[in-house]
């Protein structure tokens, strides 16, 4: 009644922005609520998979295993090393680089020295097909496949050794076209790892996880792709025109999940959950980078990117109080709201991704969240972007090379 009062009473600044804070805030409840909903479903949709009988090792069908390189990323040798010691019968390994001076051949040299019975494979891309030279060399790795079922993971994933084995299982029902899976992400593991990289690890478990298990949920499956992981038939590949398909595209693992699925076949969440190792972000670092996902979200699903507005709660609970100088009621809000975040953020790192970092960085919560609105806000006011060292402009999801800005003084 007390927050029903403050909403019908005469209009000033004050009591307009409290009802704007106010009804943001009730609308980060509704989503926490959905978010709650979302990873009981997904937990509920594992434990079946995990009861089901796995299946035997004849009956497992091989796989080549695509990941493009650039440069040399944290723990990049155990997470190599993670992808060769899998509990899987018959599988083929094919890196790919665009340039043969990349660091991190030397590294693949070592792989398969370690590795000899292991098919490791280095291929160098010559060619510049698109402005997303990741999908360019891919391109150019693809000829090197030699099995009918081909996975593309990013260069710095680390996977369990039954990883093969649940992105796996659902392929052989047909109506199934891609697999991927969860993440989370370890803050540079250094003795002290960066603000910026703690701050990266703990988004991905308590942001990122939720906000693809309620459109999971909303949309009744899954209608993209993660970067962790893309299991499918090359045929299924073929079907959307293949890599060159994503040549100039930011999102290439959303655009190739999106692509399979409008044919007709389902996306499947894998059991499986990977680790992704996070460099030492400075905090610029770390905006460019929140940046650059929040830009490319934007021009993928914009009503979902207009969505997130009502996904800031404890910014929304904090205004609402400000604004209401203090009432009992705003703090009952602020309350519901910090409680209800905590424990969706508990439940997608620690039941989820089993990620026991979110008891290390749980008080630098409500700082990512505060950073958050800003993110969000400077998603709409521009198009470039820093990806890998290069610098893009992005039009309809598409990447554009940037030209470089002309000195103050210059004339033609």
């Amino acid at each position: 009644m007390l927050l029903m009062a403050s909403l019908i009473q005469p209009f000033t600044i004050r009591t307009v922005l409290e009802t704007i804070a106010a009804i943001g805030t009730v609308g980060s409840l509704f989503f926490y609520f959905l978010s709650a909903l979302s990873l009981a479903s997904f937990i509920s949709d594992r434990r079946k998979q995990f009861k089901q009988v796995p299946l035997p090792p004849t009956q497992l069908p091989p796989v080549s295993i695509l990941k493009p390189l650039k440069g040399v990323d944290p723990e990049i040798w155990e997470s190599f090393c993670s992808h060769c010691e899998q509990e899987y019968p018959e599988f083929q390994l094919i890196f790919g680089v665009s340039d043969p001076a990349d660091p991190a051949v030397e590294v693949v040299r070592k792989l398969q020295a370690k590795y000899p019975k292991i098919s490791i494979e280095l291929v160098v891309c010559d060619r510049v097909l698109g402005a997303n030279i990741k999908v360019s060399n891919l391109a150019q790795m693809l000829p090197a496949a030699r099995h009918e079922l081909l996975l593309v993971n990013d260069s710095d994933i680390r996977v369990p050794p039954d990883y093969l084995r649940k992105v796996i299982a659902p392929l052989p029902d047909a109506s199934v076209g891609l697999v991927t899976c969860l993440y989370g992400g370890v803050a540079s593991p250094t003795a002290c790892p960066t603000l910026g990289s703690r701050l990266e690890a703990l988004g991905i478990s308590t942001d990122f996880v939720p906000g693809v298990l309620s459109a999971r949920f909303l949309e009744r499956g899954l209608h993209f792709g993660l970067g962790s992981t893309l299991a499918f038939r090359r045929r299924d590949l073929e079907a959307i025109g293949g890599f060159e398909a994503l040549l100039d595209y930011l999102a290439d693992d959303y655009e190739l999940g999106r692509r399979i699925a409008s044919t007709g076949k389902r996306v499947e969440l894998s059991a499986a959950t990977v680790v992704t190792f996070l460099p030492a972000y400075t905090l610029r670092q770390f905006f460019r980078h929140q940046l650059r996902w929040s830009r490319t979200i934007r021009d993928a699903r914009r009503w979902g990117y207009a969505g997130l507005l009502f996904t800031f709660g404890l910014p929304w609970a904090l205004v609402t109080l400000l604004a209401a100088r203090g009432a009992e009621w705003a703090w009952l809000l602020l309350a519901m709201t910090f409680a209800l975040r905590m424990a969706v953020g508990f439940v997608a790192a620690i039941v989820v991704l089993n990620d026991d970092q979110f008891f290390r960085y749980i008080l630098l919560l409500p700082l990512r969240d505060l950073i958050a609105p800003f993110v969000w806000a400077a998603g709409f006011m521009g198009n470039r972007i820093h990806w890998r060292g290069d610098v893009f402009d992005l039009k309809d999801g598409r990447l554009i090379i940037a030209k470089p800005e002309l000195p103050a003084d210059w004339k033609k």
